[in-house]
């Protein structure tokens, strides 16, 4: 990483630099080639994959939950999917005074842990009055599954930060939702006739859950923009594949776009629509990203690290580590090392 005018370089961003012509390549073709990712002999790169697997997020367990008709419980601190069976519920998001009604066959991701309760879904305003039942007559009891997730490496927060607070697909019908149902036919087997190895099924049911919510989500309409769609996005998608295969490289918007085929101007507008940053921003977030799991698991000196994910100085590293983590990196290391020791 450079500070020439081209470059994808440690500060913040313009206009101006997205658009401005990079400095010839010095790299041969082969390890160019390399660098994006575009090596015809291997499949196509499985960003989704190794995204989730930065932050690593895993199944946890699965909880049935059938409460009385009035009721309040609360989830906090842990990704939780809600797997709505029978009735109405009320989700409504902590500190937020807007209430979600989700019912039967309602499927509700809440990706980033946010602490949210879900209760009765008490008196309907307009209701549905059923023959022989009193007018102003209250909602089922509502019944459903309540799957959690723990997040592995909080460091990519920035990762889920980006997913919306609470993700709902409504109803039943359509590919997606067909194979959620599937899934959910396998945790309930789990739970109802649990035997040796139920605990690792369910773990691994969960995560394919929580997989193809992010899928069905990201590729409707309405998905907001982040990673996802981006990874999502066929051309945007070889360029972020491109920046996570090799975040140390010398990155220009011009190799980028020349990745997804498209020109610099179309590249960098489609970009920031589809993921919702600019390049260079996404850049520097995967390269901390890959300076903290150096940190964390080698013992390879700061300067080093520093040179191994695309920056040309310690001191432009550390204040750039700084900024986003509010330490130095060899502070971090020494506080990370000592909370699991």
């Amino acid at each position: 990483m450079t500070d020439s005018p081209g470059h994808l370089a440690d500060r913040p961003a313009t206009p101006a630099d997205l658009l401005r012509s990079p400095q010839e390549l010095a790299d041969p073709p082969a390890l160019e080639e390399a660098a994006l990712g575009l090596d015809a002999d291997t499949q196509p790169h499985d960003l989704l994959s190794e995204l989730l697997r930065s932050v690593r997020l895993s199944g946890e367990r699965i909880v049935a939950y059938a409460p009385l008709r009035t009721f309040s419980i609360g989830f906090a601190d842990v990704g939780s999917l809600h797997i709505i069976e029978e009735g109405e519920l009320a989700l409504r998001i902590d500190r937020d005074p807007h209430v979600e009604h989700v019912s039967c066959g309602d499927v509700v991701l809440l990706p980033r842990g946010d602490p949210h309760h879900i209760s009765d879904a008490g008196k309907r305003a307009h209701p549905t009055v059923r023959a022989g039942a009193p007018e102003n007559d209250a909602p089922e009891p509502g019944r459903w599954l309540c799957g959690t997730f723990t997040i592995g490496d909080p460091q990519a927060s920035h990762l889920l930060a980006s997913l919306p607070a609470v993700i709902i697909l409504r109803g039943a019908g359509g590919p997606a939702l067909e194979g959620l149902e599937v899934a959910r036919r396998m945790l309930v087997f789990e739970m109802q006739s649990p035997s040796q190895g139920s605990a690792v099924m369910v773990a691994r049911i969960l995560d394919l859950l929580f997989i193809q919510i992010l899928r069905a989500w990201a590729a409707g309409t309405d998905a907001e923009p982040n990673w996802l769609a981006g990874a999502l996005d066929p051309q945007i998608g070889p360029a972020l594949s491109a920046i996570h295969r090799g975040p140390g490289h010398d990155w220009t918007v011009e190799e980028l776009a020349r990745a997804c085929n498209l020109s610099r101007s179309a590249f960098a507008a489609r970009f920031v629509a589809r993921v919702g940053k600019p390049p260079a921003t996404y850049l520097a977030h995967v390269r901390l990203d890959a300076a903290t799991d150096l940190l964390r698991d080698t013992s390879l000196p700061v300067t080093l690290i520093a040179k191994n994910v695309g920056y040309t100085s310690e001191a432009a590293f550390s204040r750039a580590f700084k900024h986003r983590y509010g330490t130095p990196p060899a502070r971090w290391r020494r506080d990370t090392r000592a909370k699991h020791s």
